[in-house]
């Protein structure tokens, strides 16, 4: 079977499906991208703008001399290159979380000394560091990874990071050594500074998608029954691993902006309709003056 393919419109993302062409469902984050932006972020791009120039205040100036808009344009551009950056950081963490629980002997080797050494980069050591400290805490099993959710009922498809079992005591903490009741968990990665509540409908929509397809071969498998979510919030600096509410209320509201997703892409463009009266000539001309003629 042919691989699941994407392709992008109008800034959104959709899913081909890999036996007909013809039906394609939008991605689950950018239907996601139809909530309000943050009122914050405008304030934050004017502050990396404002730093940027501060920190780097002789480059800067000899910059504008040269090329005025060019200096304004790389001024400009902070906040985008920082999002750049921090998004490149968060794709390489992921591969590696994911070669990690495949079993790649969690990415280590002999170094000349014989000392065990990570095979990472520098800036990747911490996220590996803190990836291990969670797997000994937690010792979940890795079921699956970056595979497509699929909903022909409602409509969309998304890349999921992982499923994985969870063993839980009596009060919903881990036992790493497997004594509590095993769980089957829709997992989510984030490397970001913080987590926030749109994961929750990310994960809803993921746990009730129709089936699973495998990313590389196309194959169809049923969707099974989830026992929960969880996020592990991994940065350079710390971990945690949260469960999530993805009841059917946050569902619904996923399911709104479903909605609101079609109303932007399509319905909207069609409500408005032709002029029935219009300034011709310098004059207004209406219906009632046209029929008087």
């Amino acid at each position: 079977m042919p691989k699941v393919r994407t392709i992008y419109r109008g800034g959104s993302r959709f899913y081909v499906h890999p036996d007909d062409r013809e039906i394609i469902h939008p991605g689950v984050t950018s239907i996601i991208g139809m909530l309000p932006k943050q009122n914050f972020l405008g304030p934050w791009n004017a502050k990396l703008a404002a730093e940027l120039a501060v920190d780097s205040i002789d480059f800067v100036a000899d910059m504008a001399a040269r090329d005025r808009d060019g200096a304004v344009q790389y001024l400009s551009g902070a906040a985008r290159r920082y999002t750049k950056a921090r998004a490149s950081a968060g794709s390489e963490a992921h591969d590696m979380f994911e070669r990690i629980m495949r079993g790649e002997g969690r990415l280590v080797e002999r170094d000349s000394r014989g000392r065990f050494v990570a095979r990472v980069s520098p800036d990747m050591e911490p996220y590996r560091e803190h990836f291990a400290e969670f797997l000994d805490a937690v010792n979940p099993e890795f079921v699956r990874a970056e595979d497509v959710a699929w909903s022909d009922t409602y409509g969309y498809a998304g890349s999921f990071d992982v499923w994985l079992y969870v063993w839980l005591d009596e009060n919903g903490l881990p036992t790493p050594d497997r004594s509590g009741t095993r769980h089957l968990i829709m997992g989510d990665w984030k490397t970001g500074k913080n987590t926030y509540p749109d994961v929750a409908l990310q994960l809803a929509a993921y746990e009730r998608a129709d089936f699973v397809l495998n990313g590389e071969t196309g194959e169809v498998e049923p969707m099974p029954e989830f026992d929960g979510a969880a996020v592990l919030h991994i940065t350079d600096e710390d971990w945690a691993f949260k469960p999530v509410d993805t009841g059917d209320a946050v569902f619904a509201q996923f399911l709104h902006l479903r909605a609101t997703f079609d109303w932007d892409r399509d319905l909207s463009r069609k409500v408005i309709y032709k002029p029935i009266a219009r300034k011709r000539g310098g004059k207004l001309v209406t219906g009632t003056q046209r029929r008087a003629r």
